[in-house]
Parts: C-alpha cells; sequence; structure tokens
C-alpha cells in the first residue's frame, strides 16, 4: 500500500466517523458543535493521565500505563481533533494540508526545489 492510499484511508475514516457521529448524537446544531469541540480537551486529558500512569507519578497509584497506552491517546488525539475540523468543514484535508504547509514553512522555512 503506497502513502498515497494510507493518506486517502485516513481521511476516508474520518469522514466514516464523522458520518457515524452525526447520525448517532443526540444533540443538534451550536450545542453538539461545542460538544464535539470540547471532546478534544478531554482527549488530551487522558494523555496527561497515562503519561502519569507511565511515568509512576501518582505515588498512590503507582505505574498503571505504558507509553504503548500513552501512544494510542495521543492517536485518540489526533483523531478526535481531526473529526472536529471535519465538523466544521467538509473540506478537511485541504484545510489542514494547507494549514500544515503553511506551519511547515513558518517552522523550516520554504523548500527549495534544485
Amino acid at each position: 500500500m503506497s502513502d498515497r492510499d494510507t493518506t486517502a484511508d485516513v481521511w476516508a475514516g474520518i469522514d466514516a466517523l464523522w458520518t457515524w457521529l452525526e447520525t448517532s448524537q443526540p444533540l443538534n446544531g451550536q450545542e453538539a458543535l461545542l460538544l464535539r469541540m470540547l471532546k478534544l480537551s478531554e482527549e488530551v486529558g487522558e494523555v496527561a493521565q497515562a503519561v502519569i500512569g507511565a511515568t509512576g507519578q501518582n505515588p498512590r497509584k503507582g505505574t498503571t500505563h505504558t507509553w504503548d497506552d500513552v501512544q494510542g491517546e495521543l492517536c485518540d488525539v489526533v483523531i478526535t481533533a481531526l473529526v472536529a475540523l471535519r465538523t466544521l468543514t467538509p473540506d478537511t484535508r485541504e484545510v489542514f494540508d494547507r494549514h500544515l504547509n503553511r506551519v511547515m514553512e513558518r517552522s523550516q522555512g520554504p523548500t527549495q526545489t534544485r
């Protein structure tokens, strides 16, 4: 499978999750939109919980997570963010690609062709 196929699968997966959420949610309108955005904070909190658990920083609980758990939680953050972006625009891939290019240029400078 090529990188292009994998990328297409990611966006197809995001669309499928968005469709499922749209048909399954009990709320509509602005309230549903806001809760979709807040879900991202919940997922970030789960990353923090997993890091604390992987490092054993809570003396009462000890080591409760692994770094694999942290990886999974980070993936949940990415998926949740992309679904939230899809909620705002059907042009999710284009919006994301454009923003990623701006961030990369800002971070690495303009790319030069040889």
